[in-house]
This record gives C-alpha cells, sequence and structure tokens, in this order.
C-alpha cells in the first residue's frame, strides 16, 4: 500500500484499547451507525469478527459490506488497518 490515512497511522500506532468503532480507518460515522445498530460498537468487537474470520481479507470485505454496506474502498481500508494493527500488537 502507497500511503495511508492520518486516522490508520493513528489507530495502528497504539493498543486498541475502548476506541469506538469509528476510529477504524474506513469507518466514518454513517457506517459507524450501522455497526452500532449491529452490536459493534467498539473496535475490538470489529476485531474479533476480523479474527473469527481468520483475517480473510475476501471474507472479511464481504462481512463488512453486508453488515453496514461498505464499499469496497472503506472495506479495504478497514481490512488493511485491522491487519496491520494485528502484525503489530498480536
Amino acid at each position: 500500500m502507497s500511503s495511508t490515512s492520518k486516522k490508520h497511522r493513528n489507530f495502528v500506532s497504539e493498543p486498541m484499547g475502548e476506541k469506538p468503532v469509528t476510529e477504524l480507518a474506513g469507518i466514518g460515522e454513517v457506517l459507524g451507525g450501522r455497526l452500532i445498530k449491529a452490536k459493534f460498537d467498539k473496535a475490538y468487537e470489529v476485531l474479533g469478527q476480523f479474527l473469527v474470520l481468520r483475517k480473510d481479507e475476501e471474507l472479511f470485505q464481504e462481512w463488512l459490506k453486508e453488515t453496514c454496506s461498505a464499499n469496497a474502498k472503506q472495506s479495504r481500508d478497514c481490512y488493511t488497518c485491522l491487519k496491520v494493527w494485528c502484525d503489530s500488537f498480536l
């Protein structure tokens, strides 16, 4: 990946803690609201789904599309953010 957003860099630079789902790269207020309605209000809950799906990019992006109507760029940004975070902290 040639460049990452400031949001991505901020997220992957520190432990996740209790960050809201909207702190994930690719997840803004609209998608965040949809995820909250689906009972995913914390970033660690989305991370849990990412891990349940065995860090599989295609499965995770499909899940995000089905769960909150994320488009290809949003789901790719979120996947990349979680993958980089896992590579750093797990």
